[in-house]
């Protein structure tokens, strides 16, 4: 498995500056505080204990660590696997980006419309999936995830079914 390159990825996300910025962090730390506490407290400790990569993306953070899933977002804070390919990684960053933004709308009912259903199918619906040719992206909340990802960063996904 090779490592992907990571390309510097430019900010076309529509929140970038001023304003609009703000307002994305507030809603993050106001209707969405229960998601980031979990998020932010897992990021904390990935960073400070495991010392794993991370990067900004969209004003999202990501943490990449070695696993063999795909990712998870909490908030603000995106944790994906670290050494896939570049097209894999990015489609990935995108969708998660997808999953914060469902977070500013539903802030906390975010585990409740999103967070649980997406770890049910992801978790305990692999092997219907594969046996019925179900794609992951059609649950809906993973559907809508890379929707408002590639809406909201300003990025396309390549492959997805």
């Amino acid at each position: 498995m090779t490592r992907a390159k990571m390309k510097k990825t430019v900010d076309r996300s529509i929140a970038t500056h001023g304003f609009a910025r703000f307002m994305f962090y507030f809603v993050q730390l106001t209707w969405g505080l229960p998601v980031n506490l979990v998020g932010g407290a897992v990021f904390l400790f990935l960073k400070l204990f495991k010392h794993y990569r991370s990067e900004s993306f969209c004003n999202a953070f990501i943490t990449y660590i070695p696993w063999n899933q795909g990712g998870l977002s909490l908030g603000l804070f995106i944790f994906m696997a670290d050494g896939r390919e570049e097209k894999w990684t990015r489609n990935t960053k995108i969708h998660e980006y997808g999953h914060t933004i469902q977070c500013m709308l539903l802030g906390v009912f975010y585990f409740l419309v999103v967070g649980i259903p997406s770890a049910v199918w992801c978790n305990c619906f692999e092997n219907y999936r594969r046996k019925n040719n179900v794609s992951y992206y059609k649950l809906y909340c993973e559907s809508w995830a890379n929707r408002w990802g590639t809406k909201w960063s300003g990025l396309k996904q390549y492959g997805i079914k």
